[in-house]
């Protein structure tokens, strides 16, 4: 959830560590900090708020220093404040060190160092591993990745930690666990950061640390990994395909805007070498291999937390139509709690944009300790999910900033869609006229979704009638139900307002008692098999003088009639709605909560990868 950034080298460090927090700061905004580093002199600058604060808090002041470390927070133990913002000291002001997850047992270890005369002076857990690892280096008389080691062979939880100290100017140590950690290698210098945004502009050459893994960098050595048991490791270093440009505005207002309309690009980017209008076939590379035990499944478990759980309740209904497989739909949260039954041959597909959602990773560890086949769905290269999963299939939607998930969320259902196209064709499920004909309709979404966007002018109109909603309904049937959820999740994370998606038929079962001339009620009433019973839907939320917002087919009529306001989109295929319907519901959200004066791409509370449970 938090943000680390690392550097060592011969240039000055505060300028990358500011940058490189900058590019971070989608994964924790309650406040940040930086410790320099030159000769024995260690200087530590930290603040509550944003980055932008932490740079006028320094703005006047020494920022001197070749080693420096950068962290921006996302609370977990201790409210966000100026102690309790990274980098940590121990007791000897030596060390400092930035961190990211959660030490389960901190608090034995704290108790037994106060007993030892160590003072804390913040709420986290994170101090108690500092002054854990100074207490090591001391009694010990060893040196510093000895005693990180050490340190680490007696905490329980997650972590990726970089620790400098000042006493050895020439080294940096970094260590991981369940939580992510990438090494940027460059000509004479050295940088750490939670994921690749930050190094990217510098190198192209990455390690990607392991869990257990500790690295020595070392100004003049270089580069040294060893695991928690002292095995020394080799360093496998990749190539970063990412550009740097991706991960700028490019003269959109916000990041979110930005990655709405990077829809049409992202879901062609994620079909791109995997269907074959020519051949009239799909091809999954990452899947090849367990095409079969894939075909021959008894069961698919879809594992998710937030939008990428919605991902999978639009794959639920894909796989079930199209290979006739049943599905079952499961918070990642929840799945590893409820003693779930896991058998060998169902398929476990797992679902996470960031790929280091720490829910989702656990639920994976459970089910493939019970022995079923693990298929990874992320959108980070060399990322957690990717490496711990028997197979998968990247999105290629491209880095996702904003906090609020859109793009992921329509690459991961095209992803889903490719699946469950490939394995009800190879099971015979699936005819081959109906084949060639989603194949074709789903060619043409980039397309389509180039309409919807064009229709901004229109949405925000709308979005300036009910920018002052306190409440909003959303409602949706068959593959339309989860976009309405994942409607209603975008208007409550980024502009506050309360909204809740419901399958149509259900708003009589209780919410219709919340209906009244100021509540929107926004409807997907696409033509399809529902069209007529989510027609009754409307006219039931009419007599009780709700405002109707509808997303329709073009063409449509019958809505228009009834609604007070209309949006149509291109017709296609209903397993293919969820593709078109969802993109005026992120814009709608995304200007409300602007002429809100929300804060789009970084709403309170909210971190973009969920590393802690």
């Amino acid at each position: 959830m938090c943000g680390i950034v690392a550097y060592l080298g011969e240039k000055q460090a505060y300028p990358i560590l500011i940058n490189g927090l900058r590019r971070l700061e989608y994964r924790g905004y309650d406040s940040a900090g930086v410790a320099l580093l030159e000769g024995d002199a260690l200087t530590i600058y930290k603040c509550q708020g944003k980055v932008s604060d932490l740079e006028s808090h320094i703005n006047g002041r020494s920022t001197v220093g070749t080693v420096g470390i950068g962290h921006t927070r996302w609370a977990t133990h201790g409210p966000p404040n100026d102690v309790n913002a990274h980098p940590h000291q121990g007791t000897s002001g030596d060390l400092a060190l930035i961190h990211n997850g959660i030490i389960e047992n901190y608090a034995p270890i704290k108790e037994e160092l106060v007993h030892r005369g160590h003072v804390f002076r913040s709420d986290t857990d994170t101090e108690v591993l500092v002054h854990l690892i100074d207490d090591i280096q001391r009694s010990e008389n060893v040196d510093l990745a000895e005693a990180v080691r050490l340190a680490l062979s007696n905490v329980v939880g997650a972590y990726a930690i970089v620790v400098i100290d000042r006493k050895d100017p020439e080294v940096m140590v970094a260590a991981r666990k369940s939580s992510p950690l990438v090494i940027g290698i460059g000509e004479g210098e050295f940088f750490c950061a939670s994921d690749a945004t930050p190094i990217v502009e510098h190198t192209k050459n990455v390690v990607y640390l392991e869990d257990g893994e500790i690295a020595v960098i070392d100004r003049t050595k270089g580069l040294k990994i060893r695991n928690i048991k002292n095995q020394v490791k080799t360093p496998f270093i990749q190539e970063l395909e990412m550009q740097l440009e991706a991960l700028e505005k490019g003269g959109y207002d916000h990041f979110m805007l930005k990655e709405i309309h990077e829809q049409s690009r992202s879901i062609r980017d994620s079909m791109r070498g995997r269907l074959n209008l020519g051949k009239g076939e799909v091809v999954l590379g990452g899947i090849k291999d367990y095409e079969q035990k894939f075909v021959n499944a008894k069961r698919i478990l879809i594992l998710g937390c937030g939008t990428s759980w919605h991902a999978g309740m639009v794959g639920e209904y894909l796989f079930e139509e199209f290979a006739r497989i049943p599905v079952e739909v499961e918070y990642a949260s929840e799945f590893r709690y409820r003693n779930p039954i896991v058998n060998e041959d169902d398929i476990v597909i797992a679902i996470s944009q960031s790929g280091e959602t720490a829910d989702t990773l656990a639920a994976i560890e459970l089910a493939k300790g019970r022995g079923a086949m693990i298929i990874g769905i992320c959108n980070v290269v060399g990322s957690s999910i990717a490496r711990v999963t028997h197979a998968g299939s990247y999105t290629h939607a491209g880095p996702e900033i904003g906090v609020a998930s859109t793009k992921a969320f329509t690459a991961q259902v095209t992803v889903l869609t490719l699946m469950a196209l490939m394995i009800g064709q190879k099971r015979g499920t699936l005819s081959g006229g109906n084949f060639y004909r989603l194949l074709n309709e789903l060619d043409a979404i980039p397309d389509k979704v180039q309409k919807v966007l064009q229709k901004e002018a229109q949405i925000k109109y709308i979005a300036d009638i009910y920018k002052d909603a306190s409440n909003a309904l959303y409602l949706g049937r068959g593959y339309t139900f989860p976009v309405a959820l994942e409607g209603a999740l975008k208007l409550k994370e980024i502009s506050y307002i309360h909204a809740e998606g419901y399958p149509a038929a259900e708003m009589k079962h209780g919410p219709i008692a919340l209906i009244d001339e100021a509540m929107p009620v926004f409807v997907i009433a696409t033509k399809g098999a529902s069209y007529e019973k989510v027609v009754s839907n409307i006219q039931e939320v009419k007599a009780r003088k709700g405002k109707i917002i509808a997303i329709v087919t073009e063409g449509d009529t019958m809505v228009k009639d009834l609604a007070d306001h209309v949006i149509e989109i291109p017709e296609t295929a209903d397993p293919l709605v969820p593709l078109l319907s969802v993109v005026p519901l992120q814009l709608i959200s995304y200007h409300i909560a602007v002429m809100r004066g929300c804060n789009v791409d970084q709403p309170r509370n909210l971190a973009k990868s969920v590393t802690v449970e």
